[in-house]
């Protein structure tokens, strides 16, 4: 697309601070270095069609995300009075949640939606994806921040935004639609999903107007069937599945609960509640050994993370001049070379690999674009004051 034929509408702006980042250009030697990071340096170079750039996240969570510190409880329970029953206090005395509870875990998640974002009505089937809100939220803020580095006169309320993969909690559209004001399309080949998501959109005053869901009705595709024919978008997000297969999947909930209790036992408990990024079921039924939360479509696919964000590069290719920014997070840091391997075949422009640090954690979002700086910035002033 020329930047043309980008959106013309303007509005007021909001605009974030500009991350700094290094970036090469220079082809890629004999040992491999064009495929991302040196084992040696842990820098980044990049083939003579490609830009990669990495930006080092700052320890703790984005200064934008409101989950800073220890969850203030009186103020949820004064949000949602059904949570008190399931507060208590750690072995220090602070007060806490049982988080092998996947009730007391829902009702966080309902007392944070209504306290921060004013979401009040939320709910979620049995058995699908109650995602940790914290984490999933600094997504979308350092997203934002991208945004504003190429505009800082951005008029986020100007943005639109699609959701590969929205589930039924449809986290990421409430985020991006009541701390920015984006305008969400969320996607998904579960209509259960996809039906509830709507529900939740339909049913909350801050999101009318700017969070729509649509079921994506053959999985073997990504925007192809969800993105129109002269629909433009900012920016897509996407939170792959990341396990090949179930078993796969209820080991890793294994290892995770069991981190969790150790580090319960280690620290009293004393900041477990943001340490652990255990998605739950909402099923009290469940056994906590085999305590996870999610649908097929949420938790595993065939080939895992790896091929998923192959399939992802590749079908974007087909949608270069309709959107600007593609994103998703990488749960395996070995899935970043990867995936920037398989950008430069496509002839993506730019691939920017942004960090998000959590305590001992390190969480990844890439982000590429087939526009080059000055064709991106064109773009984005089009929807700047």
């Amino acid at each position: 697309m020329s930047t043309n034929d980008a959106p013309r509408d303007k509005r007021a702006p909001r605009s974030a601070k500009k991350n700094k980042g290094s970036s090469t250009k220079r082809p890629a030697n004999k040992n491999g270095v064009k495929r991302g990071m040196s084992a040696k340096s842990d820098k980044l170079s990049s083939s003579s069609v490609t830009n990669i750039t990495q930006l080092k996240g700052q320890q703790g969570l984005h200064k934008r995300n409101v989950h800073q510190g220890r969850y203030d409880f009186a103020r949820l329970v004064k949000a949602l009075p059904e949570l008190a029953k399931h507060v208590v206090k750690n072995p220090v005395g602070e007060a806490t949640i049982r988080f092998d509870d996947p009730i007391a875990v829902k009702l966080l998640n309902k007392a944070l939606l209504a306290e921060h974002y004013s979401v009040t009505q939320w709910n979620i089937p049995e058995g699908y994806l109650c995602p940790p809100i914290p984490g999933r939220a600094d997504y979308i803020h350092r997203l934002a921040d991208l945004l504003s580095s190429e505009a800082p006169k951005l008029n986020h309320k100007l943005i639109r935004a699609l959701d590969i993969g929205v589930g039924a909690n449809c986290i990421y559209p409430i985020v991006g639609a009541t701390q920015y004001g984006w305008h969400y399309v969320g996607s998904d080949v579960d209509s259960v999903s996809v039906d509830n998501s709507n529900r939740i959109a339909t049913e909350n005053d801050v999101l009318v107007g700017n969070v729509e869901c649509r079921l994506q009705s053959d999985s073997r595709h990504f925007f192809q069937g969800i993105i129109q024919p002269g629909e433009y978008y900012d920016v897509t997000t996407c939170n792959p599945p990341f396990h090949s297969s179930l078993e796969e999947a209820q080991k890793g909930t294994e290892r995770k609960i069991a981190n969790l209790n150790a580090h319960k036992a280690k620290r009293g408990n004393v900041k477990a509640e943001k340490a652990t990024s255990t998605p739950v079921k909402t099923s009290s039924k469940q056994s906590t050994t085999l305590n996870f939360g999610g649908q097929k479509a949420e938790l595993w696919c065939p080939g895992g993370e790896a091929t998923f964000v192959k399939n992802l590069a590749y079908e974007s290719e087909k949608f270069a001049t309709q959107v600007l920014w593609f994103t998703t997070l990488i749960s395996k840091k070995d899935n970043v070379r990867w995936l920037c391997k398989n950008l430069e075949k496509v002839a993506a422009k730019q691939v920017t690999i942004v960090e998000m640090s959590q305590g001992q954690k390190i969480s990844r979002f890439v982000a590429w674009s087939f526009k080059d700086q000055a064709q991106r910035a064109a773009w984005l002033a089009l929807k700047s004051r």
